[in-house]
């Protein structure tokens, strides 16, 4: 039976409706899916070439089909929904990314993450937004008021570092990996909590009084986001801890564990709180202790399903971005000619790139400043590779634009629809162009060690910060005797590690299990000789060194 590609497409537009067509629709995004890991495997190795770009590639290329066997009608096979990005793809990335941090590198450099993700996010966002008003209406690209320019400056600050991650080696510059993912995943969720907080202000009467609502929304969602996170972990925690699913089944603790996470980025998205947030910090205290209260075969388990739900999602995600790029409908509407929609691309990466450079480099010029001697600073190649980082834009964008400016997917506004093409061709331009070039620029910058070439090169970006689940998350060395005031004076970051360690071991662990609690299954030999008064005495004193 002959696939007729024109017919399945229309059936998107609203011309027919058929399930059978449905479910042929469904089995060629599979397809496609399933194409992209083959291609992305088989080109791993490439110098150029990453997942992103080569699903970015296939939509392209996928979307020209469509469009061909159409008749220029429609060039996609699914209709994107900014509900069911939120809802169903953006979890699982954000909280495999909490859940497979590596905590000690990313908590020791918690300070310049939050300055980088937090406070460079909101410089971004006000140069963004005020190089918006001022440049836009040379362009005559539309009536636009001010929450229009502020959500586009929320918009075009979200980040997309996947590229520079899959390069980088984290053993050969924790530092730098570390500042690149933290950053990456805070700058999503303050962009996600701007835009939401834009949303619920009154933009229309604006003066100082809405500006100080503005801040303090912004603040109230960050800080309830993070608590409701950090809640949902330990509860999950002690759940499995005191009920002992284990005794019972396996699969009862990986499915708690699957759906303790998803409850609390629904629980937040319910209260109109910051899902990010929430989920990222959720994964977070899951791997801290959750992870440790459950037997071995639900720790491989776990890991694996959600970096490979992660991984699904991203996927996704491109491969719909490089179909949509193509939408005949949006281009038509947006202007007669693609040179409108161009320019305002290009004078967007301009204030993109200005906008990271203002934040990058003086941030990390005081960042240098409150270092000791002994501790490694930011060297200016690693300031330029956390710049380039920050420059490529992809699914939060996207999302966001389409939460702005569509309505189900479509749009008749000629604005909406300019706002739309220019962020398609950011995103495309963005990831393909500047991802290509992350491998030669990071090798040039930060040359590789002789004989890592090949571990370089065989990483996959399910390998965020994931050294081992198991070493000692908060762990920060030897410490010198000092008293508490002096030690807090001269080094406050490790002096708040040491503290919280203390805290931890003392009452959090002993309530909500984590690193050294060993599940006891009842009637499993091998879960005897693993719970075995001798090995675990191994395994903690090897956790200790690590």
């Amino acid at each position: 039976m002959g696939l007729d590609l024109g017919a399945l497409a229309l059936k998107y537009t609203g011309l027919a409706v058929s399930d059978h067509d449905s479910i042929v629709a469904i089995n060629i995004f599979i397809a496609l899916l399933c194409g992209c890991i083959v291609f992305g495997h088989l080109l791993e190795g490439n110098r150029w070439v990453n997942e992103s770009t080569t699903a970015l590639v296939l939509g392209l290329i996928t979307g020209g089909v469509i469009l061909i066997c159409t008749k220029g009608v429609n060039s996609r096979i699914l209709i994107f929904s900014e509900d069911i990005f939120f809802i169903y793809l953006l979890p699982p990335i954000i909280f495999n990314a909490g859940f497979q941090v590596k905590k000690k590198q990313f908590f020791r450099n918690f300070a310049t993450i939050i300055l980088f993700g937090a406070a460079g996010t909101l410089i971004s966002f006000v140069i963004i937004t005020f190089g918006a008003m001022g440049l836009f209406s040379k362009l005559d690209v539309g009536p636009l008021e001010l929450g229009d320019y502020l959500a586009i400056g929320a918009i075009f600050s979200a980040t997309d570092s996947v590229c520079t991650l899959q390069v980088l080696n984290q053993d050969e510059a924790p530092l730098l990996y570390s500042l690149v993912f933290g950053e990456g995943v805070v700058n999503d969720a303050t962009s996600v909590v701007l835009f939401n907080a834009i949303q619920n202000i009154d933009i229309n009467h604006f003066d100082v009084f809405v500006l100080l609502q503005f801040i303090g929304k912004f603040l109230y969602l960050f800080f309830t986001s993070t608590v409701l996170g950090v809640a949902a972990g330990l509860l999950s925690a002690y759940i499995i801890k005191k009920l002992c699913f284990a005794r019972h089944s396996t699969d009862r603790e990986v499915a708690i564990m699957i759906l303790m996470a998803y409850l609390s980025y629904m629980l937040s998205m319910l209260l109109d709180l910051s899902g990010i947030l929430t989920v990222f910090f959720c994964g977070i205290v899951m791997s801290h202790y959750t992870w440790h209260n459950v037997t071995e075969s639900s720790r491989v388990t776990t890991k694996h399903t959600f970096a490979t739900l992660s991984f699904i999602a991203e996927i996704f995600l491109f491969l719909y971005v490089g179909m949509d790029a193509l939408d005949i409908d949006k281009w038509k509407l947006a202007s007669s000619s693609p040179k409108k929609p161009i320019a305002l691309s290009a004078v967007i990466l301009g204030l993109v790139m200005v906008g990271r450079a203002a934040f990058v480099f003086p941030l990390s010029f005081l960042s240098n400043l409150s270092k000791k001697e002994s501790h490694p600073k930011i060297s200016f190649n690693q300031q330029v590779i956390i710049w380039w980082a920050g420059l490529m834009r992809g699914a939060v964008s996207i999302a966001l634009a389409y939460n702005k400016f569509t309505t189900s997917g479509h749009t008749a506004v000629r604005v909406n629809a300019v706002m739309i093409t220019s962020t398609i061709i950011v995103v495309l331009f963005s990831t393909m162009v500047f991802g290509l070039l992350t491998k030669p620029l990071i090798n040039l910058l930060i040359p590789p060690r002789p004989g890592t070439a090949a571990d370089i090169s065989s990483q996959s970006f399910l390998d965020p910060l994931t050294a081992s689940l198991l070493g000692s998350d908060f762990d920060v060395g030897q410490l010198t005797p000092q008293t508490n005031l002096q030690y807090l004076l001269t080094m406050p970051t490790r002096s708040v590690h040491r503290v919280w360690r203390k805290f931890d071991d003392k009452f959090m662990r002993p309530m909500f299990g984590g690193r050294g609690f060993v599940p006891f299954v009842p009637g499993s030999p091998i879960e005897r000789s693993v719970h075995g008064p001798g090995l675990l005495g191994t395994v903690t004193e090897a956790e200790d060194r690590s």
